[in-house]
């Protein structure tokens, strides 16, 4: 009997940068425990259940490692880039509720890709990888549109 994989690893689309200017891209991500979800709702810094605040909360006790920084603190998923931000939610997303076989697309999306070759004609060899190679296909995305959040000088 196989046992329940409770921990994944991931690369960052663009990457941490740390105070000292250190990058750090490959992480761990474990899977959400209810206490996971609901702890942060007595966090002070969550206005209330619909705060998009939550997701910075719940993301720091899930993420248990990026880079050389363990712990991951609500500080460091603050600081990321919003399309490190987008990437662990769908992450996270797939790992608690979708399809593992989706990591590998999900990943596969953010790999560097391979320097481009420039060819004004294409060649043999890369008609026929293109006639052989199935249609690529875009990972789904599991997050809800990003919010705005008021900077409480509206009336």
């Amino acid at each position: 009997m196989a046992g329940l994989q409770t921990e994944y690893s991931f690369t960052l689309p663009k990457g941490y940068v740390d105070p000292q200017g250190g990058l750090h891209r490959d992480g761990n991500m474990r899977l959400a425990t209810a206490r996971d979800e609901i702890e942060p709702l007595r966090d002070s810094r969550a206005a209330n259940a619909d705060d998009p605040y939550l997701t910075i909360l719940v993301l720091s006790r899930v993420v248990s490692r990026l880079g050389s920084l363990e712990p991951v603190t609500p500080e460091i998923v603050e600081g990321l880039f919003a399309a490190d931000l987008a990437f662990l939610q769908d992450f996270y997303g797939i790992i608690n509720f979708g399809d593992p076989a989706e990591l590998e697309a999900l990943q596969a999306s953010v790999a560097p890709a391979a320097e481009p070759v420039e060819a004004d004609e294409p060649t043999a060899e890369t008609e026929d990888e293109e006639a052989e190679a199935p249609a690529e296909t875009k990972p789904r995305a599991r997050r809800g549109n990003v919010e705005e959040v008021s900077s409480g000088s509206e009336s």
